[in-house]
């Protein structure tokens, strides 16, 4: 799996310019990419993390965040997916590779990393998934953390509403 580089452009008469990415944005996509590789080749962390290390733009990641998320999603794969699984309209298997790990990063995330807010990381599940997944499959991304992050994060996502509702 290739990177692309994003493109943006206001009007038909300027040129595309490269989306700026942070260094997470970045190590969430090499690591979007390793589980990729994990679930079509099954290779091990080790191979996969010095595959990535070669690849174009890693220079730019957040490596303490790359390898956090790879490793950590691949040492509880099985307790995500069962979380993930209730939440889902069909066995975890059949989802695409990338809509997968997608959804298995996002879980790893909401469950191990609560200073950050679970609307950006349900965000940047959902950026994955349009750049790199099917045509809708960032709106079924979307479902599913919802739903996760509420059986997971309560009190955050009960204080966003309660905000959303004040304004």
């Amino acid at each position: 799996m290739t990177m692309k580089p994003e493109t943006s452009s206001n009007s038909a008469d300027k040129p595309n310019k490269p989306v700026v990415k942070s260094p997470r944005r970045r190590a969430r996509e090499f690591a979007l990419q390793g589980l990729y590789q994990w679930q079509l080749s099954a290779n091990d962390k080790s191979a996969i993390e010095a595959h990535l290390r070669d690849c174009e733009g890693f220079d730019k990641a957040d490596r303490e965040f790359f390898v956090g998320l790879l490793r950590g999603v691949l040492a509880q794969q099985v307790a995500l997916q069962e979380q993930l699984q209730v939440h889902l309209d069909r066995p975890f298997n059949e989802l695409s590779p990338v809509e997968a790990s997608v959804l298995l990063a996002g879980a790893y995330e909401l469950a191990n990393y609560p200073q950050t807010p679970y609307r950006v990381i349900i965000n940047e599940a959902i950026e994955l998934a349009k750049g790199f997944g099917g045509t809708d499959g960032h709106k079924y991304v979307n479902g599913v953390l919802d739903k996760l992050a509420n059986k997971l994060r309560p009190a955050e996502v009960e204080a966003k509403r309660a905000a959303r509702a004040k304004s």
